[in-house]
């Protein structure tokens, strides 16, 4: 039973991840099974309209790369922008997972977190990755400040 719901939560947890875009993306490093290199994606806010984030982050080639079992390395970065008119489809919480990526088969997670800085009117994305037993410090943040005349609506 308790594997049962171990293995339940871990698919859950995937399921619940979002999806980003590719953008493009560059070698770093020649591999006859296939190259490193640097992939720059998009992802849109889920519950705010208007806001796009994109993510830097490393993938390896070679034979484990390519069978998707090579463990990432935990250098990511982030830009986020505002790309249109800000919209709230909902209220969110002061702090959230806004996105989250599987970076290697099970163990270590990419993740965007959504915080609200209330006084500033402004949202920031934390982005770093995590694994089951250990994470890594590297880190990289972005911010939006919001219009004032469109108060963040926070769930308490």
């Amino acid at each position: 039973m308790k594997h049962l719901s171990i293995a339940l939560g871990l698919l859950f947890a995937l399921a619940a991840t979002s999806h980003a875009e590719e953008i493009g993306s560059v070698n770093t490093e020649w591999k006859l099974t296939g190259s490193h290199k640097l992939v720059v994606e998009a992802f849109d806010d889920p519950k705010v309209e208007g806001v796009a984030c994109f993510v830097g982050k490393p993938e390896r080639g070679g034979i484990a790369g390519a069978f998707g079992v090579a463990e990432e390395v935990s250098d990511v970065s982030i830009a986020c922008r505002q790309v249109g008119p800000i919209r709230f489809k909902e209220s969110v919480p002061l702090q959230e997972d806004a996105f989250s990526e599987r970076r290697s088969i099970i163990f270590k997670t990419l993740h965007v977190v959504r915080m609200v800085d209330r006084k500033r009117n402004t949202l920031v994305y934390l982005t770093y990755t995590d694994k089951i037993i250990s994470g890594s410090a590297k880190n990289s943040v972005t911010a939006v400040t919001v219009d004032r005349a469109t108060p963040i609506p926070v769930k308490d």
